[in-house]
């Protein structure tokens, strides 16, 4: 399984989209297993930034609750399928300095289903005309592989499981972000002690899930029409052998009974996406579909969708409940 899991990796590499195809294509006639642990790349990566960066959690000064659905890839057999749920408030009866949160995130692809449960603490602080966030987070990685949906000749191979296996393993991320007036600028951490997952009663199955690095960034940009801006924003991820980028710009409309935006992505050699979306009540939905460049075809992309729900809870300060979120710029 080594070295398929070394070649889906480089599928999900900058260059690789037609690799990661032609393995789905070999693993929906074959059954062959593959396998790899990867963070879900999602284009609005900007509402869930409290799983891209733990320092993030109670930045907003309020209770955020997001989620987002990925179906990738479609007519493809064993498609990825991805979903994430996040939370994060901050800690009002200690100080608004302090912020925690949790979520959980269900990668499933083909046989194998990989999950990852979290809880997660930040320190904000006032300095150098701006606030500096620095967060922690501990999980738990659980992953599985259905071994019995294989159809092999040579069922005794003790490299091929027959049955359901399970795997589990601690996982602890940092990050660290610093927030201006009009932007942002992130750098987090994510898989720090590289962990070692074995699947299996016997550990016949093992892999090291790679430390990644994630590097964000948002600038608003204000126009002449006050109800008018134009939200930009970027992620950089690496684990030091493959990369992706996305960069994002977003005409947002923010009236005083609800908020709109339209925006595109492009991601280089990858995809090229478009977003929709809006805010009502504290009640926000946005949808992206995104279009692969590498050939994949115009129809066979990513639908994702993307929920949210803000409001206040800062029940020691009445009267001043009204917070701007720093996490949308």
């Amino acid at each position: 399984m080594t070295d398929i899991r070394r070649l889906w990796r480089k599928a999900k590499s900058l260059q690789g989209w037609a690799l990661r195809c032609v393995l789905i294509a070999v693993m929906s006639i074959c059954s062959l297993p593959l396998h790899a642990q990867d963070d879900p790349a999602f284009n609005h990566y900007w509402t869930l930034q409290s799983f891209y960066n733990p320092a993030v959690s109670g930045l907003g000064g309020q209770l955020d609750i997001h989620g987002a659905y990925s179906l990738q890839m479609l007519g493809y057999t064993h498609a990825p399928a991805t979903m994430i749920i996040t939370a994060d408030l901050p800690l009002w009866m200690i100080g608004p300095a302090h912020g925690i949160g949790a979520g959980f995130v269900n990668d499933k692809i083909g046989l194998f289903s990989n999950k990852k449960f979290y809880i997660q603490y930040a320190l904000h602080l006032k300095m150098f005309g701006g606030r500096l966030s620095a967060g922690v987070r501990a999980g738990m990685l659980a992953d599985s592989f259905d071994g019995t949906g294989l159809d092999l000749n040579d069922s005794g191979d003790p490299a091929f499981p027959t049955s359901e296996v399970n795997g589990t393993a601690f996982d602890l991320d940092a990050g660290l972000r610093f927030d201006g007036k009009r932007w942002y600028m992130g750098f987090s951490v994510l898989h720090t002690l590289a962990p070692m997952v074995e699947l299996g009663d016997n550990k016949t199955n093992e892999y090291e899930v790679p430390q990644t690095f994630y590097l964000t960034g948002g600038y608003n940009i204000r126009l002449k029409n006050p109800l008018l801006s134009i939200q930009t924003s970027a992620i950089v991820r690496t684990d030091l052998q493959n990369w992706r980028g996305d960069v994002t710009a977003r005409l947002a409309y923010n009236g005083p009974k609800g908020k709109m935006y339209l925006g595109v992505a492009y991601s280089p050699t990858i995809s090229a996406s478009l977003l929709i979306g809006g805010d009502f009540h504290g009640i926000q939905l946005g949808y992206c579909y995104e279009c692969y460049t590498s050939g994949i075809g115009a129809l066979q992309g990513t639908h994702e969708l993307s929920l949210g729900y803000t409001t206040d809870l800062n029940l020691f300060k009445k009267g001043r409940n009204r917070h701007q979120s720093v996490r949308i710029l």
